[in-house]
């Protein structure tokens, strides 16, 4: 079931020198009928003027990406066994290292997630960490990544 994914990224100069190294780093993602998000680097690597605070950096999409795929099938899972997911919210972490070559890397992602339920059917803790474990499992980001997804609270594996 192969199929694609595809996204339009934007950057101009603007005028601006280019040559110097000193050229902003702000662009657009647009996706599907036209969400556009402001990107740029992440401010730690290129500070501001040149990158900006306001936007999201490569690395903060690929984790809220993560986090927001986990979500996705751990409602799913949630629905499938009969119980009401009322609101979720996390609050990913990603953490950067160098790799066996030296370069930079998401070298791991904590996962935080609060998923609040109600109605009569209650799910046990044990249940909750099954769907997280199962949503772990069939995640396409974190099957598409190297770096180590843990969870607060829960193992996934």
């Amino acid at each position: 079931m192969a199929h694609e994914h595809r996204a339009a990224i934007h950057w101009s100069r603007n005028g601006a020198p280019f040559s110097d190294n000193k050229y902003s780093r702000a662009h657009r993602w647009v996706f599907d009928e036209g969400v556009a998000i402001l990107g740029s680097s992440d401010p730690v690597a290129v500070p501001p003027p040149l990158s900006r605070t306001d936007a999201v950096d490569p690395e903060e999409g690929l984790v809220a990406a993560l986090a927001s795929c986990h979500m996705l099938f751990f409602l799913a899972f949630a629905c499938k066994k009969g119980f009401v997911v009322d609101s979720y919210t996390d609050h990913p972490v990603g953490v950067m290292a160098k790799n066996e070559r030296g370069k930079l890397y998401v070298a791991a992602v904590t996962l935080d997630p609060q998923a609040i339920f109600v109605g009569d059917k209650q799910p046990t803790s044990e249940e909750i960490a099954m769907l997280h474990r199962r949503a772990h499992e069939e995640c396409y980001i974190a099957n598409s990544i190297r770096a180590e997804v843990t969870m607060k609270g829960i193992a996934l594996h």
